[in-house]
């Protein structure tokens, strides 16, 4: 009988399988997993930790790491909550508003991380760090309250049984599948991120590659705030905390290597339906938060080694 190597089996086929055990052995442990109700707050979940993926997933195909997002997730959202709260905007110019300034923190991250020729890893680390500065500076590190309904009824309103979220989502996912393979920004960061040299050599803008594609991780991270918030129905200073760390998670299980030049936008998407399938699925168990940190911490490390597995 012919041995089947891992090589052979592609990483969205693995992924299928593991999501569909997942919903088998959670239907069996929980008669509240499969109810509509649940599902559809699955959905919820899964919108927005796949939003700020499919951003992480663009840098990581670039070479690059971004550890603020979760900063970003959570200025973006403060900002449109202050905007709608405290000085009355519309829905929509406060949404729009609040996604334009969050952007810019990743023009900066490319800014620093080509210019300034500071590693990804410690570029974003300290902005994420300096960003939750910001945030804290100015909310007084208080929750800000009183948005408006029709804000946070968009959260749990539905269309055709799928949440609103899970649109947006999806309509996130179609573009991004479209920019990766037709077009020359989606071809040029997988060559920035297979050989930077070769793809400089060959006429590639680098730096706007670079800008680009930490533009995007942060313009999507903000998209993200913004649905958080209206999930939440506050503007949560401490919103987006730890949000990278399961951003990053969902790409690599996705298949995106830490290397550059790898990664699929499907795969990032059941990476991110894992993810918040583990954590729906250890609440409805009463498992605790922490066991479930812990699991998703080997997850990662047990995904770059399939990643080096999968390369001998």
């Amino acid at each position: 009988m012919k041995k089947i190597k891992l090589s052979n089996i592609s990483t969205v086929a693995l992924l299928l399988i593991l999501v569909a055990v997942m919903f088998i052995a959670l239907a069996c442990a929980s008669d509240v997993f499969l109810t509509t109700n649940n599902l559809q707050n699955l959905i919820r979940q899964t919108a927005i930790y796949g939003v700020i993926a499919i951003g992480m997933t663009f840098v990581i195909m670039s070479g690059g790491i971004d550890l603020s997002v979760g900063s970003v997730v959570g200025l973006s959202g403060v900002i449109c909550a202050m905007l709608m709260s405290n000085a009355s905007w519309p829905i929509f110019p406060a949404a729009v508003a609040a996604v334009l300034v969050a952007t810019l923190v990743g023009v900066f991250n490319g800014i620093i991380i080509f210019d300034g020729k500071v590693p990804p890893f410690i570029a974003t680390l300290g902005v994420n760090t300096a960003m939750r500065g910001v945030i804290m500076l100015i909310t007084g590190a208080r929750m800000i309250s009183g948005l408006p309904k029709a804000f946070t009824s968009f959260s749990r309103d539905t269309f055709l049984y799928i949440p609103m979220l899970g649109w947006v989502w999806f309509i996130i996912i179609a573009v991004a599948i479209v920019v990766i393979k037709y077009t020359t920004f989606g071809r040029n960061n997988f060559a920035v991120g297979s050989n930077t040299e070769a793809a400089r050599l060959s006429g590639i803008n680098i730096r706007l590659t670079t800008y680009g594609v930490y533009t995007v991780c942060a313009f999507l991270s903000a998209i993200a705030g913004v649905l958080m918030t209206a999930r939440l129905g506050n503007g949560v200073p401490t919103g987006g905390e730890g949000y990278e760390t399961d951003a990053i998670a969902a790409a690599v299980l996705g298949g995106a290597s830490l290397t550059g030049a790898e990664g699929s936008i499907i795969g990032t998407v059941l990476g991110s339906l894992i993810m918040a399938t583990l954590r729906n699925g250890g609440n409805l168990l009463g498992v605790n938060s922490f066991v479930l940190d812990i699991i998703i911490g080997l997850m990662i490390v047990f995904a770059v080694m399939l990643d080096k597995k999968r390369k001998k």
